[in-house]
C-alpha cells in the first residue's frame, strides 16, 4: 500500500459500488512501468466507452494504485477505465513518457472489447502533468493516437509553459529539439477533439492561465471546449472532486459526467445514473 497523500486518500476512499476492477498488473510493454489496470460496471448492457486515465505528478513520480478512486468512479458512471503507470524521470525524459502513454492508449483500442469496452468510443482524462499528456496524445498525430481520440478532460494541466522556469519542466523539457512543439497551446488544429478543461483559481503549482490560453487556443481552431474555473480551488482541488471521500465542494463531477456522457454516446441508463451523480455533486 502507497504511503503517498493520495494513496492514503485512496485507501480511505469508500469505492463506487456500481463498479469493480476487472483486472490488474496488466502488461502493455516490456518495461516493469508499463502496467495498467482496468475498472469496469458491475453490470452493462452492452460495450462501454472507453476512458484512459493519466495520473499527474511532475512526470517525475506516481503510481496507478493510487488512483483506483477515480477508477471506480469512472466506472460507475458506465465506462470502462483504464489506469496506466508510464515511466517517469529519472528513469525517461521528454519524450518517453508520452510514447509509454500512446503505448496504453494503443492497448486500450487492441484489448478494450475483451472487457466489455467499445474502443471506438474513447477519451483520455488526466490531471496535473496527466492533463498535460492526454492533451499532448490528442493534438500531436506523431504518437499515433491522436485521430482515435473522442474526447479529452483536462484538470489543472500546464499547457501553456514555455520559456521553462522552474526546475522541473527545466529538467523534463529543456533536451526538447524545439521546446515550443512540447507546448500543447502551440499544436491545436481544426481536427482537435472537444475538450473540457478545469482549473482551480488558486492553484499557485499549475497556473489558472494555462487553462485559459489553451481553451482560447481550440476556440480560435472552432473546437468545442467547455472551460471552468472555481473559485477557492487549489491544485489538487479539480481531482478530489471525482470520487474521493472528501465532500463535493462544487459542480465539477457532474459537469465532467455530462460532458463525458455527451461525446462518448453514454447508453440511456448510464445516463439516468449520471444525472444523479451529477445533481449530487450540484454545489455553485
Amino acid at each position: 500500500m502507497s504511503l503517498s497523500p493520495v494513496g492514503l486518500l485512496n485507501f480511505a476512499s469508500p469505492k463506487d459500488r456500481r463498479s469493480r476492477r476487472l483486472a490488474s498488473g496488466l502488461s502493455y510493454g516490456e518495461r516493469p512501468k508499463q502496467q495498467l489496470d482496468v475498472y469496469g460496471p458491475r453490470t452493462a448492457t452492452g460495450p462501454a466507452p472507453v476512458v484512459v486515465y493519466l495520473y499527474g505528478g511532475a512526470w517525475n513520480e506516481g503510481d496507478r494504485r493510487d488512483f483506483a478512486f477515480v477508477g471506480r468512479w469512472l466506472a460507475g458512471l458506465g465506462y470502462l477505465v483504464i489506469v496506466p503507470d508510464y515511466r517517469v524521470l529519472p528513469e525517461v525524459e521528454y519524450p518517453v513518457f508520452l510514447e509509454d502513454c500512446a503505448a496504453a492508449v494503443r492497448w486500450g483500442l487492441q484489448h478494450a472489447a475483451e472487457y466489455g469496452g467499445d474502443p471506438t468510443r474513447l477519451a483520455l482524462a488526466g490531471h496535473s502533468a496527466g492533463a498535460y499528456n492526454a492533451v499532448m496524445l490528442a493534438l500531436e498525430p506523431a504518437y499515433g493516437v491522436a485521430g482515435t481520440i473522442a474526447a479529452v478532460l483536462g484538470l489543472s494541466g500546464p499547457y501553456d509553459f514555455h520559456p521553462f522556469d522552474v526546475p522541473i519542466s527545466i529538467r523534463t523539457f529543456s533536451g526538447a529539439a524545439d521546446p515550443l512543439l512540447t507546448q500543447p497551446v502551440n499544436l491545436v488544429t481544426t481536427a482537435a477533439p472537444p475538450m473540457f478543461l478545469a482549473s482551480g483559481d488558486d492553484d499557485t503549482v499549475v497556473g489558472p492561465h494555462n487553462t485559459v490560453a489553451l481553451a482560447r487556443r481550440l476556440r480560435q481552431q472552432g473546437v468545442a471546449v467547455i472551460e471552468r474555473h472555481f473559485p477557492g480551488f487549489t491544485h489538487p482541488s479539480t481531482l478530489l472532486e471525482l470520487g474521493s471521500l472528501l465532500s463535493r465542494r462544487s459542480s465539477l463531477a457532474g459537469e465532467v459526467s455530462d460532458f463525458l456522457a455527451r461525446t462518448l454516446r453514454l447508453a440511456p441508463r448510464h445516463r439516468d445514473a449520471m444525472i444523479g451523480a451529477g445533481e449530487e455533486g450540484a454545489g455553485r
